[in-house]
């Protein structure tokens, strides 16, 4: 008697009216159950999905609405499907594929799914690696296999029990049930097409990048933990849109370790700008950020001048307020400041013309460009209005450098900044005093400066963390 793939185990497939489990429904149903190597139930219907069939998955499926105008709706054959599945490994070429929508579909009866998973196209990647395609179509060419029913539930089922059959004769029941209970060890989640082990990452702080077929990430992300949180990615794929369309596409994974937090957001941040990634909406390249400046005369006109922070000189940065990555995102804000204030828009540079502003004879300005308010009280009034949004100066005589450790691998990351800019991040003393040394150009980053003003001011950040360096080198040399 053969040794069985495994004790229990139920070969499932399903039609479907599209690709999202999140917004498209179940059209059919089929499965088989083996326990003990013995086919025990046999089981198929067509679902009624509550919504139109679309004419491509009509034409590829052979199911029309009228064929499920009269079938079960999901609900009605959930006890059913888990009374099969009860004790028993889900087993589907793409599992994700159909594990997710008969997740979602229960979760819409507020049923918890709770059963492994096996996939039988990660299963071929390891019985055949030598061999590049492993879907169904592939597997029927390769061992010469035949169907009259594919893309119907049964007929699909049939090609995988009988493709299976065929491997157990090919490399023996023992490698079969081996490679099985191998993917059972927590990679049944894991996309089909992925080419990256995801039991080599590891679970250090650092920045993971999806891949696709191209050269450009589909996404980068960042933790402190890269192992788990990537196999989170994969586990919310069955209940986020954008996480179903990310693992649709990926195909490896590459990781980049940093000794701890501070060091992965920094990573993060430059490879998102850098790079590009299709799925990241955060993060991206800025174009030229810029922010108010208050002029010394509270008479000038216009008060304000809407400088880019490339140009800034450091000693500058405490008398600007805010950091806008648009004109139009820096006028609609002090336009909302002068509004909720009170504020001349004449003397903020917001309206042009001579004499009284409009709002002046409307209520909302309390009189500067009339004679009715002294220059210098409105300045206070703008001074105290923008204090919220103020830069902070950089609040150290140089540069500086925050130095993160990690026990569990030993890895030290020393990250350098000046002015709020991040200059570099060595790893031991002797690069830290070139660091020191060496001029580099200040490019001031919102995201950095955000973060690092987060670091500073936050209680968790030890003294023995912070290295004072050398005296700033502005790059003017």
């Amino acid at each position: 008697m053969s040794i069985p793939l495994l004790p229990s185990y139920v070969v499932l497939d399903l039609e479907t009216t599209g690709g999202n489990a999140v917004q498209d429904r179940i059209t059919e149903i089929a499965a088989v159950r083996i326990d003990n190597g013995q086919e025990t139930a046999r089981w198929s219907t067509l679902v009624n999905p509550g919504v139109r069939i679309p004419p491509f998955i009509q034409s590829l499926t052979g199911i029309t609405d009228a064929m499920v105008e009269d079938a079960p709706n999901f609900s009605q054959v959930a006890k059913q499907l888990l009374e099969l599945l009860d004790g028993a490994v889900f087993v589907a070429h793409n599992v994700r594929f159909d594990h997710g929508f008969v997740h979602n579909e229960m979760a819409r009866l507020d049923i918890a799914l709770k059963v492994k998973t096996l996939c039988t196209v990660r299963l071929s990647r390891r019985l055949y690696p030598q061999h590049k395609g492993h879907g169904l179509d592939a597997i029927l060419q390769r061992h010469g296999l035949q169907t009259q029913a594919r893309h119907r539930a049964m007929g699909d089922v049939d090609v995988v029990l009988e493709w299976l059959g065929v491997a157990e004769r090919e490399l023996g029941a023992e490698t079969l049930q081996r490679e099985a209970q191998g993917l059972l060890q927590g990679s049944a989640a894991l996309p089909p097409q992925l080419e990256t082990p995801v039991s080599d990452l590891p679970d250090t702080p650092g920045v993971y990048l999806f891949y696709g077929e191209g050269s450009i990430p589909l996404y980068v992300g960042k933790s402190v933990t890269l192992r788990t949180r990537v196999m989170s990615h994969f586990q919310a794929s069955t209940k986020v849109a954008r996480e179903m369309r990310i693992l649709q596409e990926i195909r490896r994974i590459e990781w980049r370790e940093t000794a701890g937090e501070l060091g992965a957001l920094l990573l993060e941040s430059r490879l998102v700008k850098e790079l590009q990634p299709i799925h990241n909406r955060l993060l991206r390249r800025e174009k030229q950020l810029s922010a108010w400046k208050l002029h010394p005369d509270p008479s000038a006109r216009p008060v304000l001048q809407l400088v880019g922070l490339d140009g800034v000189n450091a000693a500058d940065m405490g008398e600007l307020f805010g950091a806008y990555r648009s004109k139009r995102q820096a006028t609609d804000a002090l336009r909302t400041l002068a509004e909720s204030h009170q504020l001349c828009l004449l003397v903020l540079g917001l309206e042009s013309g001579k004499g009284a502003c409009f709002g002046s004879q409307i209520g909302r300005c309390k009189g500067v460009c009339a004679g009715r308010e002294v220059p210098a009280l409105h300045r206070v009034r703008l001074q105290m209005a923008l204090a919220e949004h103020r830069l902070q100066a950089w609040p150290h005589p140089g540069r500086m450098a925050i130095r993160e450790y990690d026990p569990r691998t030993g890895r030290t990351d020393i990250h350098v900044f000046d002015q709020w800019c991040h200059l570099a991040t060595v790893h031991d003393e002797e690069a830290l005093a070139d660091a020191t040394t060496a001029r580099h150009p200040l490019a001031f980053d919102l995201d950095t400066y955000r973060l690092l003003q987060k670091r500073l001011s936050g209680a968790g950040l030890r003294s023995k963390e912070v290295i004072h360096l050398a005296k700033s080198l502005m790059d003017d040399a």
